[in-house]
């Protein structure tokens, strides 16, 4: 009998494997999912999060002279720890929409035949680069505030613009003129 447990044991575990395994989402990496997904965090960088008007006012150092010059003390720390939290806010939703771009390249890698070595390792870099300048952002900003670092945020933006810019040729092909020109019927 005591024999008999072992074998129990592991068939239990293996059922349970079953189990979890056929009740996990199947996802294909080529799926419409993803290129919806990379779509969407692309069209959040570009609009949402990378605006230079945008990053300019989250980190612009005269409204801290303008609030300095003109509010009390607690006013002043007041719109620190805000200003703080939209920093913070930005860089996060930055790392967050980078991550899911880094995804569908990876992904897609995989079934691209024509991809050029050197290029996806730049990728790579620019991807690494970028989400390592987030990481020592947020620091940063954690630790001195939001304008402690303007010349890492505007170099963080331009990373973000370079691979925003690659993603845009990588997901082309979803535009509504060129999706159009392909359902048309073709002269000739």
């Amino acid at each position: 009998m005591m024999e008999l447990v072992p074998f129990l044991l592991v068939g239990v575990i293996l059922f349970g494997l079953l189990v979890f395994l056929m009740r996990r989402k199947p996802r294909t990496e080529g799926a419409s999912e993803a290129l919806v997904e990379a779509r969407l965090a692309l069209n959040s960088l570009q609009d949402g999060i990378l605006p230079s008007e945008l990053v300019g006012r989250i980190f612009a150092k005269e409204d801290l002279q303008y609030v300095k010059a003109h509010a009390p003390e607690h006013a002043i720390e007041a719109f620190c720890a805000d200003r703080r939290k939209i920093a913070l806010a930005w860089i996060r939703q930055l790392s967050t929409q980078t991550r899911s771009l880094m995804r569908f390249h990876l992904g897609a890698a995989r079934f691209y035949s024509r991809l050029n070595p050197s290029s996806e390792m730049g990728l790579a870099l620019d991807f690494a680069m970028l989400l390592l300048n987030c990481k020592a952002l947020e620091a940063l900003v954690y630790v001195a505030g939001p304008y402690a670092a303007p010349r890492m945020v505007g170099k963080t933006a331009l990373a973000a613009d370079r691979v925003c810019k690659i993603s845009e040729e990588a997901l082309a092909f979803l535009s509504a003129t060129r999706l159009g020109a392909l359902s048309s019927p073709s002269v000739g």
